[in-house]
């Protein structure tokens, strides 16, 4: 039932996705938005990929700015910022107008430095100065990823004034993704936290100081993304209120945009282990971005492996004599980069986490070493045991199964420490780490089992 469901609504979103087309090709932004309406929320980043790059430029020039805005935050940030880039500046510089702050400021930081001033200068000045504040920070801090979007008042207002403030500027504060209020004294400080209850609830006249809960939790700006997911995985709030070094409120911080941004920093590591780097790939990104993206990392892993290879050719009278050997050798290559990814893995996650610093090498070898002495015994034996029946000799099964287990611990103890040493370097170890690890155990595999056979 679920499945025919599914088709159904597949076959309706491609018909959707047509008529999107068809109106584009007919210039009808009225036909445009009535049927952006009819798409489901959760499939409108399906349809606007399908579109063709010319149809979805069409498509966001056609329609409201403040639709389009709309659009744009379904999308990858990848797609949203090239999209922007592609289309008419005015037009463009509308559609971040509608945009939260800290997406501006996300698109903005992507696109090269002249586009940016260029769109900055044709924004609303109200909304550049708020981008231009949150591009200062790095983007995976507090400062980076709060909002400005906020609601703040005097500490000295009562609960009547706010509550003609709210009713004055209600149109603007309606896109605001309000919680909480905060209070400030004059010089804008943090005071305290009001929540939306506490306010209707109370009496007209009491005052904000009365009833807000004092000296909350606060995060700097400088706060690191690690320090935030660990904050809000300790605490069931939505947001914190962002302040500076003198502790003036700034910003806030939502948990929607935390968990994006430790979603986005394990997608960014990953995409790196597998050898994408730029960050996000998407299809319907530019061949050559995508073909930089990709290259790189085969000429590197290509130089790496030839230097690897260069090792066989020493022993070339021993492959000779023992051709049963040319059958070992990828599997204990192999065999040792698979264990060494696995520790790669775990070291990464745990780094990323801020469980383990690169002074902790030797204590992640020591607690690596029982677990891959057990691996290294249980894959020496397996392949010993396949040497000596496929070829009905026990040296070369005790020859490939101690070179498969030696192997399997030198990866594994490796794997585990490189990520923090090339981090005490200052160098990317989601990047280095798997390309260095293949060629020390590509090396250190053909020299045990060829310099053993010798």
């Amino acid at each position: 039932m679920s499945k025919k469901r599914n088709d159904l609504m597949s076959r309706e979103v491609e018909t959707i996705t047509q008529k999107l087309v068809d109106a584009l090709e007919q210039d009808a932004p009225q036909g445009l938005l009535e049927l952006l309406q009819e798409l489901p929320e959760d499939e409108v980043r399906h349809s606007i990929a399908s579109l063709k790059p010319a149809d979805q430029r069409k498509l966001l020039e056609a329609i409201p700015p403040e639709v389009a805005a709309q659009l744009i935050q379904e999308l990858p940030e990848s797609q949203a910022v090239q999209l922007l880039d592609d289309i008419v500046p005015r037009q463009a510089a509308a559609i971040l107008d509608h945009l939260p702050s800290d997406e501006q400021a996300d698109i903005l930081g992507a696109l090269p430095d002249a586009e940016a001033r260029d769109l900055l200068a044709r924004m609303m000045p109200e909304e550049a100065g708020d981008a231009m504040r949150l591009l200062q920070f790095a983007p995976d801090t507090a400062g980076g990823l709060m909002i400005t979007e906020y609601l703040a008042f005097l500490e000295t207002l009562t609960i009547s004034e706010i509550i003609d403030d709210l009713r004055i500027n209600a149109e603007r504060y309606r896109r605001y993704d309000v919680q909480y209020f905060y209070s400030v004294d004059e010089q804008g400080r943090l005071k305290g936290v009001l929540r939306v209850r506490d306010l209707l609830l109370s009496d007209p006249e009491t005052q904000v100081a009365a009833i807000a809960i004092s000296d909350p939790i606060s995060v700097t700006t400088a706060t690191p993304l690690d320090k935030l997911e660990q904050l809000f995985a300790h605490y069931q709030f939505y947001g914190l209120p962002v302040v500076d070094d003198e502790g003036r409120l700034v910003g806030m911080l939502r948990r929607q945009d935390v968990e994006e941004a430790v979603a986005a920093k394990a997608n960014r590591t990953f995409l790196k282990v597998l050898g994408i780097f730029g960050g996000e790939e998407l299809r319907s990104m530019p061949l050559r971005e995508r073909v930089k993206g990709r290259t790189t990392w085969l000429t590197v892993n290509l130089i790496l492996d030839l230097i690897a290879a260069s090792v066989i050719p020493l022993f070339e009278e021993t492959i000779d004599a023992v051709l049963a050997l040319v059958f070992f050798l990828p599997i204990i290559s192999d065999m040792g980069g698979n264990t060494g990814s696995q520790s790669i893995g775990v070291t990464l996650r745990e780094l990323t986490a801020g469980l383990i610093t690169p002074r902790d090498a030797w204590r992640v070898i020591r607690r690596e070493f029982p677990l891959a002495i057990i691996n290294g015994a249980v894959v020496g034996l397996l392949l010993a045991i396949v040497g000596l029946v496929w070829h009905g000799n026990p040296y070369l099964g005790l020859l490939v199964g101690f070179a498969l287990a030696a192997n399997t611990v030198i990866a594994a103890c490796i794997g585990a420490s490189l990520p923090l040493l090339l981090r005490r370097f200052g160098v990317d170890p989601a990047v280095a780490s798997g390309p260095i690890l293949t060629t020390i155990t590509d090396l250190t595999g053909f020299f045990l089992i060829l310099g053993g056979a010798s």
